[in-house]
């Protein structure tokens, strides 16, 4: 993980599926989807800033977006349970 960049966590209540199937895309186009509206990813405070900006074009004033930055202390006590993706280590990948 680059010293810049922070895990993650959005959530969202968006009652209109139009909106909520654009918010969705737009999240899964830099974050990993965990469950039906939560997401994390790795990001810096500029990408997120951006990813909110456009959210916010999308948003009405009834919908409802929560985002958390986990910092390295508060992710050392991250623990999923049950059959969810596990928190992206960030530790590179092979592709065969």
């Amino acid at each position: 993980m680059s010293r810049s960049e922070k895990l993650w966590v959005i959530s969202y209540d968006i009652s209109d599926n139009k909106r909520r199937r654009r918010v969705a895309r737009q999240l899964e186009d830099v974050m990993t989807r965990v469950q039906f509206s939560v997401f994390e990813g790795r990001l810096s405070l500029r990408q997120t800033e951006r990813l909110l900006e456009e959210l916010r074009l999308v948003l009405s004033k009834s919908d409802s977006l929560r985002v958390y930055s986990i910092g390295a202390a508060g992710e050392r006590h991250c623990r999923v349970v049950g059959s969810s993706p596990p928190i992206d280590s960030n530790s590179g990948y092979w592709l065969l």
